[in-house]
């Protein structure tokens, strides 16, 4: 129990360092009282109670959110960006503009490659990314893509776009993200361009992918890759959510059937492998999909909506 003089001593100290903003330094030749104990006395004014520090900014309530989900799910990062009030056009731009910056200014200068999926959400990353100097960092499409429909948004557009951001060079992936048969993806995956392509994939040091639902919103029946047989043979495997083109379930397995393996692409398995990887998702809708990645111990970092955060959570 601190006696008048302990209490008013850390209330003196307190008022000159949080209020007057004086330090520890200036605090310690104004009392007579060393720095070092300075710094203690601080301490035991918050311990005691007679400060309560709190930060005041609309920041904090995002910051603790990120906290929960980076404890909960064992992430390396997560970056949560306001969007409460948003339409769905202004949450996307709003969470392409916080990835982007966060890349910008946290992606090391030593990285070589550097691989990107596919999807409306990652081509607002792309198109909010800053013009840099990186020269040696090679961006690699890891799924198929190429065809007519959503050109702009399929992963070979999207690296060639990143590369000139980024002032780097791209590779190309000139194949369909689904096929029809298993045998034409046997076929076409062991031609010499395309093989070389997946093996460059599976060897990028960071990659940046988005999430999907097959079942709202889904860009792959958009595009028309997905006829609804093909749905209806996901909802009997189980399958909550795609990750480039690759369905897993709710525990984030991949599925069984063969969509999966008419798909080129990076495999789930190989995308565990690669050392950063990071998500870039929004849409509340896909909290399901991305609740299931997560057990699926797919992503390190996390860039997400601040709706779909709180969906997460509960």
């Amino acid at each position: 129990m601190l006696n008048w003089a302990e209490r008013r001593q850390l209330v003196k100290i307190a008022n000159l360092y949080y209020i007057d903003g004086w330090t520890q330094q200036e605090i310690s030749k104004k009392v007579g009282i060393s720095r070092p104990v300075i710094s203690k006395l601080l301490q035991r004014a918050k311990d005691e109670g007679v400060v309560d520090v709190y930060i005041k900014d609309e920041s904090q309530h995002t910051v603790e959110l990120e906290k929960q989900i980076e404890s909960r799910y064992s992430l390396r990062e997560v970056v949560v960006v306001p969007t409460l009030g948003f339409s769905a056009e202004m949450t996307r731009k709003a969470v392409g503009q916080g990835a982007a910056q966060y890349l910008s200014q946290t992606l090391d200068r030593s990285i070589r490659k550097f691989g990107i999926a596919w999807g409306h959400t990652l081509a607002q990353v792309v198109k909010e990314y800053p013009f840099e100097r990186r020269e040696n960092i090679k961006i690699v499409p890891l799924f198929g893509g190429m065809g007519i429909k959503k050109v702009e948004i399929h992963a070979n557009q999207l690296a060639y776009e990143l590369a000139k951001k980024m002032n780097g060079s791209c590779s190309y992936l000139y194949a369909p993200a689904i096929l029809e048969t298993e045998e034409l993806k046997e076929r076409l995956s062991a031609m010499e361009d395309i093989s070389a392509i997946l093996e460059e994939g599976k060897n990028v040091e960071v990659a940046l992918i988005g999430m999907g639902s097959p079942y709202k919103n889904s860009t792959l029946t958009e595009i028309g890759y997905l006829k609804e047989e093909d749905i209806q043979k996901l909802r009997k495997a189980g399958a909550v959510g795609d990750i480039g083109s690759r369905f897993f379930d709710q525990d984030g397995f991949p599925i069984e059937g063969d969509l999966n393996e008419r798909i080129i692409g990076l495999p789930l398995q190989d995308l565990k492998r690669i050392p950063h990887v990071i998500a870039v998702v929004e849409g509340n809708y896909k909290a399901e999909a991305l609740e299931a990645a997560l057990k699926g111990e797919y992503l390190h970092t996390l860039i997400i909506d601040e709706q779909t955060a709180l969906t997460l959570l509960r």
